[in-house]
């Protein structure tokens, strides 16, 4: 990949090494019913068995982070939304994670318009989907993405930051 300057173009090297993990979450929250899309990770999950999530996923090399949130949302839950009816709600920047030592970013999106009939695209990686009141989210919950789903859901930051040095 090239970096072009006002003199000239220099050659990057890859940043495969250091590359932070880039992963994309959707929030689909309907409004009317005050409910939001959750789904609880399976035995078979690489991590946080036992736990509910959001609809989340890794970015794919060339693939634009809107694309990867609709992606990833109709992979893991049937739901279908528009890239244009995304918007961007919070950013959590981690340290380092389960298959990010070098850390992840993750970009959590909410959705208020969706089509298609929720149902568990992954049962060897999750055990349940549903909607979930959002008086009723549940306390065994992976905690950066429920961090970013309270704030979302009370107008709290947009940012938030897990296993950095205080």
């Amino acid at each position: 990949m090239a970096q072009s300057t006002a003199d000239q173009t220099i050659a990057l090297k890859p940043a495969a090494e250091s590359m932070t993990l880039l992963v994309a979450a959707v929030i689909v929250h309907d409004l009317e019913g005050r409910r939001v899309v959750l789904l609880r990770r399976g035995p078979g999950a690489k991590f946080a068995r036992g736990l509910w999530d959001l609809p989340v996923g890794k970015n794919e090399p060339g693939e634009p982070i809107t694309e990867t949130a609709v992606r990833e949302l109709k992979e893991e839950t049937g739901v279908i939304v528009a890239p244009e009816d995304l918007r961007l709600v919070h950013v959590i920047h981690g340290a380092r994670g389960v298959e990010a030592p070098n850390g992840f970013l993750t970009v959590v999106f909410a959705a208020h318009r969706w089509s298609g009939e929720l149902v568990n695209g992954e049962p060897a990686k999750h055990s349940e989907v549903a909607w979930v009141g959002v008086d009723a989210v549940p306390e065994e919950f992976v905690s950066t993405t429920k961090e970013a789903l309270i704030s979302y859901l009370g107008n709290g930051p947009s940012v938030s930051l897990d296993s950095w040095p205080d």
